[in-house]
């Protein structure tokens, strides 16, 4: 029975602290935001972290008081009640407290949404998110232009064809047939929006700490820089229909000379390009050279 217990213990210690394991995507046990792959998501990490100093502090006086004044107030222990209309220093702590705190709360705040919002100049690249009922198309915007639609895989079959059977990598209800692809360490430039005639969708991203509405007949606009490589998997944010669960976006994030070739190859054919870019990133026949799947 006792070692029973140890190795369930042992396992929901490994539960809680697999996150490292699931770095780009939700983890079973989850209990903290995802791992960061921008800076703005390692700031909103920090100050989540931060208020936490303030929360369970609070949480645990406020608890403690409620039990005093449940036990010392108490009909029992207390026959005849006090008639004690207010306490001045009472107010003013209570008072003065709130307002400390919500200080302490306000000048990390202000400077996270100044940096959330204030657009960089000059960005890398550029890419329009255009949400439908129930799936994103992006557009690249320069010289090379690229458009595509990315829909989730729904079936075996679906994954199968587009190799993608591995779950571990590419997660049930997660995994799309065309992923966004970007630079690692460049500055992407996002502008988000819905089909004229269609609903409110919201672009999330919880590892980039990104979440904005796409909205129809209105550009939103917002911006990431990915500091690390991998394949990062967000959702549609907004109730917007039957589908609102099947309607996840996928971010992968490679090194800037992976970018370039399938950028070149993208114009031409994005499945090739997707395919060699999967051959060159998730270790599969490293031989399968960009051009010779091109050419095919």
């Amino acid at each position: 029975m006792i070692k029973r217990a140890c190795a369930a213990l042992v396992a929901a210690t490994c539960l809680l602290f697999a996150s490292a394991g699931f770095a780009d995507q939700p983890a079973p046990w989850q209990t903290d935001l995802q791992p960061a792959a921008t800076p703005i998501m390692e700031q909103i990490r920090w100050f989540e972290h931060y208020t936490l100093w303030f929360i369970v502090p609070i949480t645990l006086l406020v608890l403690f008081l409620l039990i005093a004044v449940v036990l010392r107030f108490r009909s029992g222990a207390n026959p005849v009640p006090s008639k004690t209309s207010h306490n001045t220093m009472i107010e003013i702590i209570w008072t003065l407290g709130p307002v400390l705190v919500l200080l302490f709360f306000a000048i990390p705040s202000f400077n996270l949404l100044s940096a959330q919002l204030v657009q960089p100049e000059n960005p890398d690249v550029t890419i329009k998110a255009t949400a439908t009922q129930w799936q994103w198309n992006y557009e690249y915007q320069g010289d090379k232009q690229v458009a595509f639609d990315s829909y989730m895989l729904k079936t075996d079959e679906e994954r199968t064809a587009a190799g993608k059977s591995d779950k571990a990598l590419y997660p049930r209800l997660l995994a799309v047939d065309n992923e966004m692809v970007v630079p690692v360490g460049k500055t992407v430039r996002l502008l988000v929006t819905a089909a004229p005639s269609d609903v409110i969708h919201a672009f999330a991203m919880p590892s980039f700490g990104l979440k904005i509405d796409a909205v129809p007949g209105r550009l939103n606009e917002t911006w990431f820089k990915a500091d690390r490589e991998g394949l990062f998997y967000g959702q549609c944010s907004e109730l917007c229909g039957k589908d609102h669960a099947f309607m996840p976006i996928a971010i992968r994030v490679v090194a800037e000379d992976k970018y370039a070739a399938w950028l070149d190859a993208a114009t031409t054919s994005v499945e090739d390009a997707n395919k060699a870019l999967m051959a060159a990133v998730d270790g599969a026949d490293k031989s399968v050279q960009l051009a010779d799947n091109v050419s095919k």
